[in-house]
C-alpha cells in the first residue's frame, strides 16, 4: 500500500495558490461539509478552537472522504503533540509563535524519525495505514509538511533565517497577532499592519518558499494576491455561519408582510 500523497504540500511547493477555510467549530459535520465546498485546504485549529486530539482525528476522518486536504494548527511547538498527530495521520502541521531558528529547527525535528529528528517510533498507526505501508519510516518525511507561524516583530526581523531552515516548507504570517505586534491591535487594515504583512511575504517569496495568511476581508485578499501569498484562508466556518445568520436576520427582522418562501436549509 502506498503512502498517502500530501496534495497541499506539493501544490504550494509548485507555487500554486491554494484557497482555504479555518475550522473553528470542532465539528465533524461542519468539516465534512466545508471539505465538499470546493476549498483547496482546511485548517483544523487546536490553538484557538476547542478541538483536542479525538476531535481532530474525527475531523480528519470526515474530510478524508473528500478531495480536500487538512492542515492541523498545533496548540504549541510540542514534540509530544507532533508525534501523536502524525501517528493519527496528519501530514501538514502548522506551528504557532515560532520566534527564531532554534524553534523552527525543533519543529522540523519533531516530525522526523532518528537520526534526522526526534519523532517517536510506533509500528502501527493510522499514518502508515495500520502497518500496511511497509516503507513508511523511510518515506514519511516526503509527505510531511511543516508550516511555521511568524506573529511578532522579533520573528519578522528573523523571517528569512526562519524560512531558510531545512525542512520548513512554508511560513504563515498571522495578521491579527501582527496587528498587536505593531501596536494596532485588531486593526487588520491599518497601514502599519499591512506594511508588516507585505514585508514578510516579500521576504519569504524572495527565498522561493510558500507564504500563507488568513484574509477574511476582500480588501486584504486583494493585497495578499498582489504580494504573492501562496495559500490564503478566506475565513472560518464559525465566521461564515455567524455572519450569514446575522445578515439574514437583519434582512428580515421587522418585516410585517410576507415576501414569499425563503429557505436557509
Amino acid at each position: 500500500m502506498d503512502l498517502p500523497v500530501n496534495r497541499f504540500k506539493h501544490a504550494i511547493l509548485r507555487g500554486e495558490r491554494q484557497w482555504g477555510c479555518w475550522q473553528m467549530l470542532a465539528s465533524t459535520i461542519a468539516t465534512e461539509a466545508m471539505a465538499f465546498a470546493g476549498y483547496d485546504f482546511l485548517v483544523l485549529d487546536m490553538e484557538h478552537a476547542p478541538s483536542e486530539l479525538p476531535e481532530i482525528l474525527s475531523q480528519m476522518q470526515a474530510a478524508g472522504q473528500t478531495p480536500t486536504p487538512c492542515v492541523v494548527r498545533m496548540p504549541w511547538n510540542d514534540m509530544v503533540m507532533v508525534k501523536r498527530l502524525l501517528d493519527c495521520g496528519a501530514q501538514t502541521l502548522m506551528f504557532p509563535f515560532i520566534q527564531n531558528v532554534a524553534e523552527a529547527k525543533a519543529a522540523v525535528a519533531a516530525t522526523r524519525y532518528p537520526p534526522h529528528g526526534v519523532r517517536g517510533v510506533a509500528a502501527m498507526h493510522r499514518a502508515n495505514r495500520y502497518g500496511n505501508v511497509p516503507d513508511y519510516f523511510t518515506k514519511a518525511s516526503e509527505e510531511i509538511c511543516v508550516i511555521v507561524q511568524v506573529e511578532t516583530l522579533e520573528a519578522l526581523d528573523r523571517i528569512e533565517e526562519i524560512a531558510s531552515v531545512d525542512g520548513v516548507d512554508g511560513v504563515f504570517i498571522g495578521p491579527a497577532d501582527m496587528s498587536a505586534a505593531v501596536g494596532r491591535l485588531g486593526q487588520i487594515m491599518h497601514p502599519d499592519n499591512l506594511a508588516a504583512l507585505e514585508r514578510g511575504a516579500k521576504a519569504v517569496r524572495k527565498l522561493g518558499k510558500p507564504v500563507g495568511i488568513i484574509a477574511a476581508m476582500d480588501a486584504l485578499v486583494d493585497h495578499c494576491v498582489a504580494w504573492d501569498y501562496t495559500f490564503i484562508a478566506l475565513g472560518s466556518d464559525l465566521a461564515f455561519m455567524v455572519n450569514k445568520a446575522k445578515a439574514t436576520l437583519a434582512q428580515h427582522k421587522g418585516k410585517t408582510t410576507p415576501t414569499g418562501p425563503v429557505s436557509n436549509y
